[in-house]
């Protein structure tokens, strides 16, 4: 608190008496750890009684002695100090850092969304930086997958590699990292005696594109550094896209779609997009994993499957742990799919990203069968008479599919493979 009192003593050239009370409430409202954004602080003195009345009373007395200009420098928090990462102080040192000029830098971020604005006929024009598809999922949802074209990928990757790999993430998280998959997330779970599962509802667009510069910010970055950094990774998909291919689709679901991606969000698509997932949810699975370990639970996540399991103390109060957790994700910023919540104690399947766990991780039956059948009518009568999904490359697919089946059941992905070599492509 004493130098925030310092410079502002300096700054207006005197040290006021309610100075220190301010402090004090500056610090209860951002913390002495990093740095709060301009547009914070401004909001923060304009909203405080106190300063008001200081000013009502020593409004004619109040002046600027010294206007102090503090040079943008790296101020990670605390945990932040640790991380290897570059140390870029500037919106020159960030075009240098990414190789291009302070314009076309300028022009990838967009923070003005000038791409919302596009019409329908140039949506993937040139001064578009992405490429889109929709998905009808099922229930009825939509999913927007926005592809980056190669040269905003390009920025992308090198933050991706030097700046977000180089972020721990929450030792629950499975998704998206190396050495991790969905065996090591279903793992923890095997053999328990109660297992919830719970599924979060539109998980990288709910992500905003406030909370990525914010985190960029707690890594120590200026505010113009991180917000450009933050632009970079986010999109706001143009509305005019919804108009053209949203076509055939459920006109309140299009509504809803296009309110949620036309505000900056984490694209699906972008090769940022999961390390940045998985960051922002650092706090969530922080509240989580404590939540579990005091109801007598483990929590594991991999991307926006979570799951939970415990012995008998779990199992006694499961249902009111899940209305639980999903307020603590709702204080976080997400939302559950309540519909794909699912108990499942040892009298039934227990089953999680597509795995079995009752006893050991296995393949759940109804694929192995499905997979199976498959390899055989391609024996009998042709590969190309199983590919009902015109995959470009019906082979890689099948032998993929097999792959996995041998990765968590040897025995049966052998069985598998017997069948797949004896097709003739």
């Amino acid at each position: 608190m004493g130098p925030i009192v310092a410079r502002a003593s300096r700054t207006l050239g005197r040290n006021w008496r309610w100075l220190k009370p301010l402090a004090r409430r500056y610090l209860k409202a951002f913390g002495s750890d990093g740095r709060p954004t301009h547009r914070d602080v401004v909001r923060f003195l304009v909203r405080d009684d106190g300063l008001k009345y200081a000013f009502e009373r020593h409004g004619n007395k109040l002046r600027i002695a010294d206007w102090m200009h503090e040079p943008n420098q790296m101020q990670p928090i605390a945990a932040a100090r640790a991380w290897k990462i570059p140390a870029i102080e500037s919106v020159g040192a960030l075009a240098n850092w990414l190789s291009v000029s302070p314009g076309e830098l300028e022009w990838f971020a967009d923070r003005k969304r000038l791409t919302t604005r596009l019409g329908p006929d140039r949506i993937e024009g040139a001064l578009s930086h992405y490429r889109y598809r929709i998905l009808a999922k099922e229930g009825g949802n939509i999913r927007l997958i926005e592809a980056p074209k190669p040269r905003l990928k390009e920025l992308q990757r090198k933050i991706l590699r030097e700046i977000l790999q180089a972020i721990p993430v929450h030792p629950a998280t499975h998704g998206f990292l190396k050495g991790h998959s969905i065996r090591t997330f279903a793992a923890p779970h095997v053999g328990q005696r109660v297992v919830l599962r719970m599924d979060l509802r539109d998980f990288f667009p709910s992500l905003s594109g406030g909370r990525v510069r914010a985190l960029f910010r707690i890594a120590g970055y200026p505010e113009s550094v991180a917000n450009l950094l933050g632009s970079i990774c986010t999109n706001a998909a143009p509305r005019g896209l919804w108009s053209v291919r949203g076509n055939g689709l459920d006109t309140l679901q299009v509504s809803d779609a296009r309110g949620l991606y036309s505000w900056p969000h984490l694209p699906q698509g972008a090769p940022t997009s999961p390390a940045l997932a998985n960051l922002c949810a650092y706090r969530a699975d922080c509240r989580l994993t404590g939540f579990a370990e005091a109801a007598g639970a483990v929590y594991t996540r991999y991307a926006d499957d979570m799951a939970f399991s415990g012995d008998e103390k779990f199992e006694k109060c499961v249902e009111r742990f899940a209305i639980q957790a999903a307020a603590i994700l709702l204080e976080e910023g997400f939302v559950i799919h309540h519909r794909k919540t699912r108990i499942m104690r040892q009298g039934v399947r227990q089953y999680l990203a597509g795995l079995v766990t009752n006893t050991r991780i296995n393949v759940l039956r109804g694929d192995f069968d499905r997979l199976k059948a498959i390899l055989t009518n391609c024996v009998r009568y042709g590969a190309e008479s199983q590919n009902r999904e015109s995959h470009r490359s019906f082979r890689l697919h099948l032998e993929g599919r097999v792959g996995f089946v041998e990765m968590m059941n040897p025995a049966k992905g052998a069985r598998l493979r017997a069948i797949f070599e004896r097709i003739r492509w």
